[in-house]
Order: structure tokens, then sequence, then C-alpha cells
């Protein structure tokens, strides 16, 4: 079979697979999957062109990895062919865990696990399917090679990652602030003790690639009524399990249904036999097919929670800089209660607070080293002139107050 494979990307251009195993890899059903899995959550319905999937970006910062291997070697850094594979191997499913609609559902369908808990299962599990080809990729996203700065390249404040969702998120959102010199960047990439490093003269292009990131924060990421959607889908998912955990049967794809009938914490989840395989076969579609037919559940919550999601009608959202006072919580909550003939309990699903946090930068935590051009390395909030590189390192902390419209 020839595996000599090219694909069409939007962003790039034509990107190659660069090897049989790694062509075998995007072949699997565990990476199939992502085809199914926006990249966005619920982003789609504030920019209706951010329909673009996990599928596509795992490919992309497959695309952006090949290209700063190449600028490495080319600067007299020895990356042998068995590494240059694994660390795109690396790259390529480091997302694979992620399950339906992104972050949005994050903590919902499994509790205290993450994404990345689960990729590295899942990559563990096919390690076992391809006779441990994928050790040395294993070992390089966790950190354990002894090359550091091929994890680096995976996971960092400058990793192909990022890279790559703010092109394509950009690209797809059509929010022009988030486009970076990507391939400058990359162009300017050298190793310095084990260490990725830029060096001086792409300084520049690192400043725009921080600030594009905090404005792509609070543009797409964090915004008002991204935030409503997706905290609208996680309260259905709520209240589906505890209707579930209480003997209700709601209509579900098998694969769903197992989700919202156990409990099941990251110990199960590591050590359940069927647990995992399970969630490999959920993505969007398992919930958009659920949620269209309990828009006519008997549960008034569930219902109206449903047709507000399926109609647009979503929560309205106060983001503030100090929390919302505990009377206008109070009132809302009342006005909840009289208006749908629920107690308090179920006015949570009407009316909650949350938070949320932007930090553009983190100072020393894998931080963007800049090479000067006399040899000496510095994080990139001295080497840059600009002063608002170090605001960007500072947390951002915003106060949320959601509630059902018409209150």
């Amino acid at each position: 079979m020839n595996k000599k494979k090219i694909i069409n990307d939007p962003v790039y251009g034509f990107i190659s697979i660069p090897s049989g195993l790694i062509f075998d890899l995007i072949q699997h059903p565990y990476f199939q999957r992502l085809r199914y899995i926006k990249q966005l959550g619920m982003t789609h319905l504030v920019y209706p062109g951010a329909l673009h999937t996990r599928f596509h970006h795992a490919l992309g910062a497959m695309h952006l990895m090949t290209m700063a291997l190449e600028t490495l070697c080319s600067k007299g850094h020895f990356i042998s062919d068995e590494e240059q594979e694994a660390v795109t191997i690396a790259i390529l499913l480091h997302d694979i865990g992620h399950g339906p609609f992104s972050h949005a559902l994050e903590q919902t369908i499994v509790e205290s696990i993450s994404h990345e808990d689960i990729s590295e299962l899942l990559m563990d599990k096919l390690n076992d399917e391809f006779d441990g080809r994928l050790s040395m990729a294993i070992d390089i996203f966790n950190d354990t090679y002894p090359k550091k700065f091929l994890h680096q390249l995976v996971s960092s404040q400058l990793d192909m990652d990022r890279m790559d969702y703010l092109m394509r998120d950009s690209f797809f959102t059509g929010v022009s602030e988030g486009v970076i010199s990507f391939d400058r960047i990359i162009k300017m990439l050298d190793v310095a003790d084990d260490y990725i490093v830029v060096e001086e003269k792409g300084i520049y292009s690192i400043e725009k690639f921080l600030v594009a990131r905090r404005l792509m924060y609070w543009q797409v990421y964090l915004h008002k009524t991204v935030i409503a959607a997706e905290l609208l889908l996680g309260k259905i998912l709520e209240r589906s399990r505890e209707l579930s955990l209480a003997g209700e049967e709601l209509f579900a794809t098998p694969a769903l249904a197992h989700f919202l009938t156990n409990n099941i914490d990251i110990r199960s989840f590591i050590n359940g036999n069927d647990h995992l395989d399970i969630f490999a076969s959920l993505d969007d579609t398992d919930i958009m097919s659920a949620i269209k037919v309990w828009t006519k559940h008997d549960d008034f919550i569930l219902s109206a929670l449903c047709q507000s999601l399926s109609k647009r009608n979503l929560y309205h959202v106060e983001i503030t800089n100090t929390p919302p006072t505990a009377q206008r919580v109070a009132e809302l909550v009342e006005q909840a209660m009289e208006k749908y003939d629920i107690n308090e309990d179920e006015a949570s699903y009407f009316v909650f607070t949350d938070t949320i946090t932007n930090k553009a930068y983190r100072v020393g935590d894998g931080s963007i080293r800049i090479l000067m051009k006399n040899g000496s390395v510095q994080d990139i909030t001295t080497a840059s002139d600009n002063s608002n590189l170090e605001v960007l390192a500072k947390t951002v902390k915003k106060y949320i107050l959601c509630y059902i419209k018409g209150l």
C-alpha cells in the first residue's frame, strides 16, 4: 500500500506524512475519531466558521514539527531518524485523549482526569498494538527522554501545539489578531544547553506571538457567548447524569450511556478494562444526538436546557472584575424558583457563578528563552524592551454570573 500521502491543508498548503508508521497511526480508529471532535467546542455559535476539528489541528502540529526538526538539524544539532519520527508521533497524538467538544466537557464526562492523562493511556494502548514502536514517543511526551528539548517542541510555552492552534483558530474564526509569524519563529529556533531557544533576531516575532495568544483568549476562547454556550452544554450533561444516576432511563448512544450511568474517577478509569475503549468511541455526535432527543424529555430542567442550546437561546453572562454580590445572586435564584416552580437546588441550573483566568505567559515555567548575540540566554521578559510583556505574565481573573434570559 502506498503510504506516501499528501494532505491539502487550508492553513499551510500541502502536508506530507513523514513515515509509514505515522500513516498507520493516522488511519487508526483512535485518531480518526478526532475528525468528529470540534477543536473549539461551541465557538461556532459565535464564529460560524469555527467548525475545524482536532484532526485538522493534530495534522497541522505534525507539519510544524517537521519544519522545526529540519531547522534544528540544519543548525548542526543531531537528531536521529528514530528520534525525529518519535517526536513527530508525540505531537501527532498529543490531543488523542480529548473528549466531545474538546475542553467544554473535560470534567463532566470523567471526573478528575485530564485529556493529557487519557492521551497517555491511549498512547500506551497503541504502543502495545504497534509492538513497542511508540516507546520513545511516549518518553518524549512524558518528558523522560534524555534530550529534553524534544519534549519542549511538544509541550512548552512555545511548542508546535500552540503555534498551530493560534494559526488555525485565527484562520477559521476570521479573527486576524491571532495570526503569527510561525514560519519565521520556527526558522529562528535553536538549542542551547538542551533547551529550545530563539535567536535574538526573532524576538519581535515572539512578542507578537504572546500578544496574539492573549488577544485570542479574550476574543475567542473566553468570549462571553462562547462561555455561555459551553457552560450550558456542561449543565445539560450534569443534569442528564443526575437523572441517570437516579435511575431515569435517558436516550443515549451506548458509549454516552456508559458514562451517564457510572461514576468513573481517574482510578477506576485507569484500572477498568472497558472505560478507555468506550471513551475512545465518544465524539460530538453522541452528545448532539442525545440533546436533540432530550429537548422533548419529561424532565422540565433537561428539556428546557436542551431547547435553549438547540435554539441558541443561551445564558445571559456578566463578566466583571469583582464577584457578584450574594444579594444579586440570591435575587436571581428567587426569580428562577418562582418563574419555573423549582427548588433552590434545581435553580442552580438556571443561575450560577463561576470564574475565568487568563495568563498569556508564565515566567520560569518552561519559559521562552532568547539566545542573545553574545551567546547568553535570557527570558523573553528581560530580553525584550517591551514592558507590556511583564503585564502578560500576570494572571487576570474575572468573575462570571450566568442566568437564564428572561429573569
